[in-house]
């Protein structure tokens, strides 16, 4: 007879399943890596503390995931308002060639700019079906039905292009 898995067993199987693509998501959402360390983290904090009802545990994860950063951005805009409008730290990787990662910098600086301008929901959809999440998954986190997640899809991914149009000439 085998010993039946304890809630340690399963939050170890589902960090190595899940933590990679939590992370990417998380860091997307975000735009900073320590802000999505810190999310994925006490993702799975509260996973081990308060384990979800039911067999959505990944959709469940992704939304605390979201939850805090949502929360750490709230948290961010006051402080800054707070501390009259002090700068913030941005992501961004060492270029290879100084012209390519002008560019890329540019570019980076421009979706991230139209990903912010999206509502939360508009944003948290997009980046859960980046990560491969099913329209029932997608629905549940930003709290609509299955069947409105493809108009909302379309919609952000529509404004999305329309703001992220790249001049080749003045890049």
């Amino acid at each position: 007879m085998t010993a039946r898995p304890t809630i340690v067993d399963r939050a170890t199987e589902l960090f190595e399943n899940h933590h990679d693509a939590l992370y990417r998501y998380l860091v997307r959402l975000s735009g900073d890596p320590d802000v999505a360390a810190d999310a994925a983290q006490e993702a799975f904090v509260r996973l081990l503390q308060r384990p979800p009802l039911g067999p959505a545990e990944r959709a469940w994860l992704f939304k605390v995931g979201t939850n805090y950063v949502l929360e750490s951005r709230r948290t961010a805009a006051r402080r800054r308002r707070l501390l009259d409008g002090r700068g913030e730290r941005t992501m961004a990787d060492a270029p290879r060639d100084p012209h390519a990662g002008v560019e890329a910098d540019e570019r980076r600086r421009v979706v991230i700019a139209a990903l912010a301008r999206l509502s939360d929901k508009e944003r948290v959809a997009i980046l859960m079906r980046e990560e491969g999440f099913a329209h029932r998954e997608i629905a549940e986190a930003v709290g609509t039905t299955t069947g409105s997640v493809g108009t909302l899809l379309v919609r952000a991914l529509e404004r999305l292009a329309r703001e992220t149009t790249f001049d080749r000439d003045a890049l």
